[in-house]
């Protein structure tokens, strides 16, 4: 499961952690959210210590048949941090009543400060004495759910950005600063791919760059702890705590100072950076322009200024310091607003001027509702300082706005697999053509070992729903009872006949395999054998689904036991093992799309130009679009497409719950609205 389909369970969570706080802590609405980032630090510290515990376990030396204890270097190896027992969140939670619970959170606190010097002093302990005991234990767990225990990914980030929402100050977002959501740090990191050295965000939040590059290294066998140096600046002390926090969590340490980016350059990182990845504010049109006028980070000059004497828009002070901190073989990634790539006047000027460097080298559009508290749209920007000198004249513009899925009713992002397939077009930008065809292999095998998988949920729910039409048929009735069990017998039989063809299919595609290194040919001849595979995985998720309306409807014919306990008790069997099926058999279909989503629009395996996707635009191009970076203006409209397995039932669920969704917040707003008049003495 997506970490983003947790977000709405933990947000509630999180809610009722401070309606807890707000009515019986002495802390301030402006303070709620530090204690319990406090213990979501533990909460998903402890997470991780438990996730790479056996591994370590299983390497340790032994001497004379004794195991070497655990260390921290242990742990820092994999990505977390070591915890004494003490300082274990079930430890935490487990304690009476009895127990002072703000001494231990404390005690935890500081042992983990005592292992890690970087943290030493940055963990909130005072505010723990505020709390009374009884509400520190719920207040723990509150903060224990499956939800919490199993998130992945920058989860701290994503709660940090909640807070900050909900509960702190607003004028952050107001001022154009938002989390960064990990699918477009993903992409970020994807796209420079970050592997030794140093690695700076001077907007650097809660450290959600920094995490996901070492995730990157992680994923290719290295170790960031030593392949990555991590540089920040943020303006915010208790922002600078946090992002301390949030990189101790996962093993790593940065070098982040309290600093104003636009006045001051505290890391003296100019033309030295490897690698630069930020989501800084947009549109900020209160930096002072004399004190930036003469700024070495400006190598293209001053951007517009108005009357007042400030910079008319912030955003190309960020792009001209970003290219600027770049060392010459130096790759720069991040978020900005998608005014800017069209923006005229001064700001033309600044991007004709970095055009010219042929040092733009990818920009990539993204559509709104990536953000979690703002539906904006961005576009992220990639400069490479060592572009190769046949590429130097073009800049690649891709369009990514109708790539994504939606997770909520308000939050879009990019599944894992639509990720891999944007970036491996860049890959063949680039000339890699062997890393592109080896992710189309990926998704064929993926669908392969789906439907292998899908196997034994098919089994259980033939199993199930045959069981359920037996035990139908043991009182069976004259009329519609009769018609609707004889209609249910056939389905049954011919449902047992179809998963029974698939599973020799699915044996018979596993035997043939698929080599590694295949070439594009050879995939191709893949992609159309596993066809039929993937038509007859939909094909049974309509069945089965037809299979169990049509027992519903046998049920339903009955007279006199239609509710009884045994027939109900095998329909919910049933329903749990058709759900199970569906769920197992979609993957099938689904890799093997996202392998033919590649081989359609490069079926050379080579990069060409796709309309509403991709385009190669060469300089002269775009200086006749008046110096313009937005990928919509060049790579056009794509062609419609006719989706071959739109479900309407699950589109007027999805209809129905964002209409109930609405309703909730207008009730909501309602509320609001009145209390405010109340309180106006209306």
């Amino acid at each position: 499961m997506s970490q983003l389909q947790n977000i709405e369970a933990i947000e509630k969570r999180l809610w009722s952690a401070a309606d807890l706080l707000r009515a019986n802590s002495g802390l301030a609405s402006n303070e709620y959210f530090m204690p319990v980032m406090g213990l979501i630090f533990l909460r998903h510290a402890y997470s991780r210590f438990l996730a790479v515990k056996p591994q370590i376990e299983t390497g340790l030396p032994s001497r004379g048949g004794k195991v070497r204890a655990l260390t921290k270097e242990d742990f820092s190896q994999q990505g977390a941090i070591f915890l004494r027992p003490e300082a274990q969140f079930d430890h935490l939670v487990s304690l009476p009543d009895s127990a002072d619970r703000a001494a231990a959170i404390i005690a935890a606190m500081e042992g983990i400060e005592a292992d890690y010097a970087a943290l030493r002093g940055v963990l909130p302990k005072a505010d723990y004495q505020k709390i009374g005991n009884e509400d520190l234990g719920e207040l723990l767990r509150k903060l224990n759910p499956e939800e919490l225990k199993t998130a992945s990914g920058d989860i701290f980030g994503r709660i940090y950005e909640y807070f900050l929402t909900q509960f702190a100050d607003q004028g952050a977002h107001d001022g154009g600063e938002f989390f960064t959501p990990i699918s477009i740090v993903q992409m970020i990191a994807n796209l420079i791919e970050p592997e030794r050295g140093s690695v700076l965000d001077p907007a650097c939040g809660s450290g959600g760059m920094f995490v996901q590059s070492a995730n990157l290294v992680e994923r290719n066998h290295g170790d960031p702890s030593k392949a990555l140096t991590f540089w920040g600046m943020e303006k915010n002390a208790t922002t600078i705590k946090l992002t301390q926090m949030n990189l101790a969590v996962h093993g790593l340490q940065g070098n982040i100072a309290e600093a104003i980016s636009y006045y001051s350059d505290p890391h003296e990182l100019l033309g030295k950076a490897d690698y630069v990845m930020a989501n800084p504010p947009f549109n900020v049109d209160e930096v002072d322009a004399e004190k930036v006028r003469n700024d070495p980070r400006l190598p293209f000059g001053l951007p517009g200024v108005n009357k007042a004497g400030k910079v008319s828009n912030g955003n190309y002070l960020w792009i001209s310091y970003f290219y600027s901190y770049l060392s010459a073989q130096g790759r720069a990634g991040f978020v900005m607003s998608s005014q800017a790539s069209s923006a005229g006047r001064d700001e033309a000027k600044v991007r004709q001027k970095l055009v010219e460097t042929g040092d733009v080298d990818v920009m990539v559009a993204i559509r709104g509702n990536f953000f979690y508290t703002r539906t904006v749209p961005c576009e992220l920007w990639f400069f490479d300082k060592a572009k190769p000198a046949q590429h130097r004249d073009y800049v690649l513009m891709l369009d990514a706005r109708n790539v994504y899925r939606k997770v909520t009713r308000k939050i879009y992002d990019f599944s894992p697999e639509q990720l891999a397939n944007l970036t491996s077009i860049v890959w063949l930008y680039r000339g890699q053509q062997g890393r592109f065809l080896a992710l189309v292999r990926e998704h064929l095998l993926a669908c392969i070992q789906a439907a292998l998988a899908s196997q034994a949920p098919l089994r259980e729910a033939y199993g199930a729903l045959a069981a359920w039409a037996n035990l139908l048929r043991s009182q069976l009735q004259e009329g519609e009872a009769f018609a609707a069990q004889r209609a249910l017998d056939d389905a049954v039989e011919q449902f047992h006949r179809d998963f029974v063809a698939f599973n020799t299919q699915a044996n018979a595609v596993a035997a043939d395999g698929i080599p590694d290194g295949a070439g594009n040919s050879e995939l191709h001849e893949a992609a159309a054998r596993l066809a039929p595979l993937a038509d007859a995985s939909r094909d049974l998720v309509k069945a089965v689904d037809h299979l169990y309306k049509l027992a519903g409807h046998a049920l339903d014919a009955r007279q006199g036991d239609a509710n009884s306990r045994d027939l109900n008790r095998q329909r919910k069997a049933a329903d749990e093992a058709r759900r199970a099926a569906v769920e197992a058999l979609k993957p099938v279909r689904y890799f093997h799309r996202q392998a033919l989503w590649l081989q359609e629009r490069f079926p050379e395996a080579e990069l060409r130009d796709v309309p509403g996707l991709v385009k190669r635009v060469s300089r002269a191009e775009i200086e006749a679009n008046d110096w313009s970076l937005t990928p919509g203006r060049y790579v056009g409209v794509a062609p419609e497409e006719v989706d071959e397995d739109f479900d309407f039932e699950a589109a007027l669920r999805e209809i129905h719950l964002e209409l109930s969704g609405l309703n909730e917040e207008a009730g909501a707003l309602a509320a609001t609205i009145a209390r405010n008049f109340e309180e106006l003495g209306a």
